[in-house]
């Protein structure tokens, strides 16, 4: 058994989160915003571990994200080698600035399963310019239902 002391309880902090889901049933219901010409988006075919950690841990970072800091690397292949998932890795200047993770599944449906920008990123309009892409790849290949959670630590 794990025990801690009295000076780590006091740390733990308990945070209540809520969680929203969001759904697209039809392209039809976005809106395209104008592309942002610094923003290069490309699809990361064959994704080494150890850059699929950069950006889960530096994206992540301010947002409490912790489930998958932990995975081997042969998790990380087998998760990216999931039939229907693709990373996609937007650059400014030829720099990651952020991702977005789909999972199009056997029911037709695609999640967009994480998003976000690099810290340095946030603030400086690529974020929007980053969701647009992830929205209109997320429709490609028939999907009848495009769909995101967030929660109040995003």
């Amino acid at each position: 058994m794990h025990e801690i002391s009295r000076e780590q309880e006091a740390r733990q902090t308990v945070v209540e989160v809520t969680r929203t889901y969001l759904e697209m049933t039809a392209p039809e219901q976005y809106r395209a915003v104008p592309r942002d010409e610094r923003l290069r988006v490309e699809r990361v075919v064959e994704c080494a571990p150890s850059f699929f950690r950069y950006l889960y841990r530096e994206v992540g970072r301010n947002h409490y994200w912790r489930d998958r800091l932990g995975w081997t690397d042969a998790e990380i292949k087998a998760y990216l080698a999931t039939p229907g998932v693709s990373l996609w890795v937007g650059y400014v200047g030829g720099a990651p600035a952020g991702y977005f993770e789909l999972h199009a599944r056997e029911d037709g449906s695609t999640e967009i399963v994480y998003f976000g920008l690099l810290p340095e990123h946030v603030g400086r309009g690529l974020g929007k310019a980053l969701l647009a892409a992830a929205i209109e790849r997320g429709w490609e290949g028939g999907t009848k239902r495009l769909w995101l959670n967030t929660c109040t630590l995003d």
